[in-house]
This record gives structure tokens, C-alpha cells and sequence, in this order.
């Protein structure tokens, strides 16, 4: 039980490590998620490394129907742009083809809903990412994945399911102003949807041979 009084599922810490996935289909879009649960992942969030302990982090929580719709809008429209680049993508063999087409497919469903997903979270970091110079951008985004993959896994341990996405960042103005974020001193660096899971059983993916990219002392 946690300090919510929410149940954690019995998963090991491993488990919740190798079966937190992108969940788009599976997104229980009628169930709300009550705000002392995302708070109680918050606060797990907060307890990330962060560059230099700065914390320059900050998490917009986003439950208000009509800002949620502009939102998911938002993310459809930078979606149906991307459609070109879609086609023209290669692939090392065809398993990792149909790997894509299933994650398209998915993502393209959760496009037609975004909006209806009853919580979006935007995690954002103080400063303006193309003002930093290399090492500051790598310190900014060290500083604020682990912060909200800390969110993710908080939420997978207590039944929600989450999903990194990146597309609404094509609109990042256009985001900003519908959630009044100051676009000229903060970035945006997700649109996280947040909701109960349809079912809690999750697998580890198929991944590729670990020394395919596991590099001893040399690449």
C-alpha cells in the first residue's frame, strides 16, 4: 500500500524495470486517475539526479478537457505531417519492418485519441535547449528523462500506463501558449498521456542480441 493508499502491483523492482512499455491501445480512456496518485509518482520523480542537483525541472499536469483536446489536436496534426517520412524509412531487415508498421499502427490509434486520455503530462526544464551549447544540452536532457522515466516507472508500479512521445514538439509554441508556458525560458521535452491500464500484464520486448550493441573498452 502506498501513501495514497493506492495498492502497488506485486512486481519486483526488475520487473517493473522490464515491463514498463509504451502504452498506447491499452490506455483505460474512461477511468480518472486520482491527482494524489500523480502526485505520489511526482514525488518519487523528484528524487532523479539532476545536473549540478539544480531541479531545474518542472512537470505540467494536464487534466482540463478542453486543454487536453488542443493538446491531442496538436499531436494528430504534427502526426498526419509526419506521414511523408513514414514511406521512406529503411529498414536492416524485414522483423524490424513489421515491428514498425505494429508501432505505427499504434501510435496512430493513439493520435485519434490523445485528447481523450484523461491525463497529459509535459515534463520541461528551465532554459531554452538551442541557446545551450552541447554539454548544457546534455546536462538538460540527463536532468530530466530520469526524471520523468522515474515518473513512468512510479506509474507502471501502481497500474497506469505511460508513453514517451516527442511529435507535438513540432508545435511547441503552439503548446505553450494553450498551457501558458513561458516558451522563451522554458523547453518542453514530452507529451506523456497518463491513465489506468487495460489489464496490468506487461512482457519484456523482443530485443536485439545484447552484443549487438554492448562495447567492451573499444566500440
Amino acid at each position: 500500500m502506498t501513501t495514497s493508499g493506492h495498492p502497488l502491483l506485486p512486481l519486483s523492482a526488475d520487473e517493473v524495470l522490464t515491463t514498463t512499455r509504451s502504452v498506447r491501445k491499452r490506455l483505460d480512456l474512461t477511468r480518472p486517475v486520482e491527482r494524489s496518485v500523480i502526485e505520489e509518482c511526482m514525488r518519487i520523480a523528484q528524487q532523479a539526479p539532476s545536473a549540478s542537483n539544480r531541479q531545474h525541472w518542472h512537470f505540467v499536469v494536464v487534466t482540463d478537457a478542453a486543454k487536453r483536446k488542443a493538446l491531442g489536436d496538436l499531436y494528430l496534426k504534427a502526426r498526419q505531417a509526419s506521414q511523408a517520412n513514414r514511406a521512406a524509412r529503411a529498414f536492416r531487415n524485414q522483423e524490424q519492418a513489421v515491428v514498425y508498421e505494429r508501432v505505427t499502427t499504434s501510435a496512430d490509434y493513439l493520435g485519434e485519441h490523445m485528447g481523450e486520455v484523461p491525463v497529459l503530462v509535459v515534463p520541461c526544464f528551465e532554459g531554452r535547449i538551442e541557446k545551450q551549447p552541447f554539454s548544457g544540452q546534455a546536462a538538460s536532457w540527463g536532468t530530466i528523462i530520469p526524471a520523468a522515466w522515474s515518473f513512468m516507472l512510479a506509474a507502471r508500479a501502481r497500474g497506469l500506463g505511460t508513453v514517451w512521445t516527442t511529435i507535438h514538439l513540432a508545435y511547441e509554441r503552439e503548446a505553450a501558449e494553450i498551457l501558458s508556458i513561458p516558451y522563451d525560458e522554458v523547453t518542453q521535452a514530452a507529451l506523456i498521456p497518463l491513465a489506468y491500464t487495460i489489464g496490468t500484464d506487461f512482457k519484456l520486448a523482443p530485443r536485439d542480441p545484447l552484443d549487438t550493441m554492448l562495447h567492451w573498452d573499444q566500440w
